[in-house]
């Protein structure tokens, strides 16, 4: 993030604009829709905007720039067309601690005018940061369309109940609570459809009839997906936002992480081969305990909660202590790394059937029973077993399988890091050992690996050619 975004109060406040045409006449119509009090300097100044300044308490000067123009403005503007005099602006200002813009030259900014989705109260800026401005516009657009002139209304009605709300509960949790009720139900949509003077009646009513004690917890099992921050569903996303604490795994990634709400408590009680930064038990009764204080809780996890994710055993303790839960389904990483990497997991002349198995047992072992995985016109996928790789490729050559089944490691699937190791039984350990692909890693073995170099299409780093594999 280039930009930290800002919105700056200029009620009454004063700053400075020096340029006086085209240019300088949009940024004063911007300026003079927050209140501010703009000073123009120019050797010339566009008619339209000495109208504008003189209709919104401003002031025009005819004359040359100096730097004493800079005395008590909160930021300065500068759009000539005139390279020596924005630079200079530009140091002035920058020698002050004010903040300035050279308009169209990024290089010449610490702040930047975005694109607005204007519905006062509720403002929405758009900003590339002087990098893409017609990408900005194009996302403006966008959200023009997203987002009706009814929320500018919902705005005000929520400005004008706050201080009641506020007064009425006494917690955030409870004013949070109260305030999602109202502006994700009856009321926001009787305000949006136009009926203004109902909708303010019905809040009134539903403040008055509101319910002040501590409201029920409840805990949200989310599975994360294995990454891609777009492969989240709906209701993931939607319970995220509303969570107040999150509880999440090693597996879930940064990327989905900014998608939680902003202000919610986020613990991290992810688990690591050989470093358990929080033991089961301890999380399980961390989910009871948030829950009974009135929380809504998302434990969120890489993945599937419910494939090789402990899911079941976390959701036990709530049962038996009476916590309502809900469960959202993750995609589970065998199907969305296989899929990013160009193998089909199924394939109707490779593989008819698929096994998804943990090659990391309860002890740490890898006790499986090699005899029913090996099987004609199946794939077989390994999750945590990077580490047991050798042990797992030799004994399901012990079983009978192979030694020249195709084979691949899939490392740190569908991120941008994502890397595809391809071989055999026979020699996947020995590519390993010099790639040294890191976890989290899938371990894929069929038939079905031998699509990969044919289907690949996410861009992953192919560090052996299936031709390899006789």
């Amino acid at each position: 993030m280039d930009y930290l975004p800002l919105f700056f109060k200029l009620e009454n406040r004063n700053a400075l604009l020096v340029g006086g045409g085209q240019v300088a006449l949009r940024k004063a119509r911007l300026l003079v829709r927050t209140k501010a009090i703009v000073t123009v300097i120019s050797r010339e100044i566009d008619p339209q905007l000495a109208q504008l300044l003189k209709e919104n308490n401003g002031l025009s000067i005819i004359g040359e720039y100096s730097d004493t123009l800079l005395n008590e403005k909160l930021l300065v503007t500068a759009a000539t067309d005139d390279q020596a005099l924005n630079e200079r602006v530009y140091r002035d200002a920058l020698a002050r601690n004010i903040p300035v813009n050279v308009v169209d030259n990024p290089a010449l900014c610490t702040f930047v005018f975005p694109a607005i989705v204007d519905r006062s109260p509720i403002v929405i800026a758009i900003s590339s940061g002087g990098k893409a401005p017609v990408l900005v516009r194009v996302l403006r657009a966008k959200l023009e369309t997203l987002i009706p002139n009814g929320y500018s209304k919902l705005g005000e009605l929520a400005g004008q109940f706050r201080e009641q709300v506020k007064a009425k509960f006494k917690t955030i949790n409870q004013r949070r609570h109260f305030w999602e009720s109202i502006l994700q139900g009856q009321v926001a949509e009787t305000m949006l459809a136009g009926r203004e003077k109902d909708a303010y009646q019905m809040m009134e009513k539903k403040l008055e009839n509101a319910n002040t004690k501590l409201p029920a917890g409840e805990v949200y099992l989310v599975g994360a997906g294995p990454g891609d921050p777009e492969l989240l569903t709906f209701k993931a996303l939607r319970l995220m936002q509303q969570a107040d604490v999150v509880l999440y795994d090693a597996l879930v990634s940064k990327e989905v992480m900014e998608l939680c709400r902003r202000d919610a408590d986020l613990v991290f009680v992810g688990k690591q081969r050989d470093n358990h930064a929080v033991p089961q038990q301890s999380i399980n009764q961390m989910l009871v305990d948030h829950a009974k204080k009135g929380r809504r809780v998302v434990r969120l996890k890489g993945g599937d909660p419910f494939i090789f994710g402990r899911g079941g055993e976390e959701l036990q303790l709530l049962k038996e202590q009476g916590i309502p839960f809900q469960v959202v389904p993750g995609i589970t990483a065998a199907s969305a790394c296989s899929t990013y990497a160009g193998i089909p997991l199924t394939h109707r002349d490779y593989a008819q059937s698929v096994t998804f198995v943990t090659g990391q047992q309860k002890n740490r072992s890898s006790e499986l029973d090699y005899s029913q995985l090996v099987r004609n016109g199946q794939t077989v996928v390994f999750y945590m077993g990077l580490h047991n790789l050798a042990d797992i490729c030799s004994k399901l050559v012990a079983a009978g399988q192979d030694a020249k089944t195709p084979a691949a490691i899939v490392s740190k699937g569908t991120s941008a890091d994502q890397q595809v190791l391809v071989g055999d039984l026979s020699n996947l350990v020995e590519l390993q050992a010099s790639a040294k692909l890191a976890a989290p890693a899938l371990i894929i073995v069929g038939q079905v690996v031998l699509l990969q170099e044919q289907l690949q299409w996410f861009g992953a780093n192919h560090l052996e050619s299936i031709s390899s594999v006789s």
